[in-house]
């Protein structure tokens, strides 16, 4: 399934319908009073937030959206029927911004959240509603008021407790295979994940979900290779995980001061969040016993005081590391509720 996180729509809501010009015709009665029914009002566009959805695909190759208009008011006082509320469900997470000038307006945060973002166009009034000692038999009835146009800009931010950090190949798809139902494609190459993958977490009776966010290189920030395409979608977590593979020889220390720079260069709100190191691929016998030096080093050259060390492949660590984030989610979360 492709993952599509932006998209562009033009939404219409419906038109009120006008208000009627009648009068009661009875017999012996050559000109009754005025029976003119009001216009039934435009339908609206609302968004409503659908946990099953992880994409905007369905909205890819849609141009606009319109809700349907009310109908005319009719003669013995009946109105016109409301116009239907197109309803829109979108992934929770998922943002609405005026195309023109980039205003917010609606944010889905939760599974079920009803927003209506454009309300349907006033019924008219029928000529009825006119009638007064003076004027017996207005002839008058109010139009419809039109629906309301909005050319909108459709962003997804995915929700998730925890986003997955690091370099290509550091071992996020791996992990999250391992903790969660997830099964992210996995290969020894870079860029093997090209989406966003969520994974649900067991934890006791609870649970935490789990972004693995593609591999960031140097530059991301400013747009090289793909991960500034998905930074945004770690905004919304409450923890990262920075995985940092050093099996290949290469600097660990060095890898996690340029994901923060990145991380620093693209939002300062997103590298003040809470965060862990995590070391991958300790079953790799250089890996395990160069550790004792590399805490040491994260401590001193990174101010990192703890550093987690698991291997996903045997397993290694991984108890640990789900109770410990597990335990550190839920803190968070009462804290939230708190507020």
């Amino acid at each position: 399934m492709r993952f599509v996180d932006e998209v562009e729509l033009l939404l219409i809501s419906g038109k009120g319908g006008r208000g009627a010009v009648s009068f009661r015709r009875e017999k012996f009665v050559p000109r009754g009073g005025p029976d003119g029914g009001d216009g039934g009002d435009g339908g609206s566009i609302v968004l409503v937030g659908d946990s099953g959805m992880q994409s905007l695909l369905d909205f890819k190759h849609l141009k606009t959206i319109r809700a349907s208009d009310g109908e005319a008011g009719m003669s013995t006082n009946k109105d016109g029927k409301n116009g239907q509320d197109q309803v829109i469900r979108v992934p929770v997470g998922t943002m609405v911004f005026d195309a023109e000038t980039g205003d917010l307006l609606a944010d889905v945060t939760a599974r079920g959240e009803r927003i209506e973002l454009l309300p349907g166009g006033k019924g008219g009034r029928g000529n009825s509603r006119f009638a007064t000692s003076t004027n017996r038999v207005p002839t008058y009835a109010q139009p419809g008021l039109p629906g309301i146009e909005l050319r909108a800009r459709l962003e997804l931010k995915l929700m998730a407790d925890v986003g997955l950090l690091g370099f290509p190949n550091a071992g996020k798809s791996t992990l999250i295979s391992c903790i969660s139902a997830a099964r992210p494609k996995i290969a020894d190459y870079p860029f093997t994940t090209l989406v966003p993958n969520l994974g649900v977490v067991p934890y006791g009776e609870n649970s935490f979900v789990v972004a693995d966010i593609p591999g960031i290189i140097e530059g991301a920030s400013e747009g090289v290779g793909l991960g500034i395409k998905f930074l945004k979608h770690v905004e919304r977590t409450r923890i990262l995980l920075h995985l940092v593979d050093f099996s290949d020889g290469s600097d660990p220390v060095g890898k996690y001061l340029a994901l923060r720079k990145e991380l620093s260069s693209f939002s300062e709100e997103l590298a003040q969040k809470p965060e862990r190191v995590v070391i991958t691929k300790c079953d790799v016998t250089e890996v395990r016993e160069a550790l004792p030096e590399i805490r040491k080093r994260f401590k001193k050259e990174a101010k990192v005081k703890e550093v987690w060390a698991i291997s996903s492949v045997i397993g290694e660590g991984l108890e640990e590391l789900v109770r410990k984030t597990g335990e550190l989610v839920m803190e968070l979360r009462g804290e939230d509720e708190g507020e």
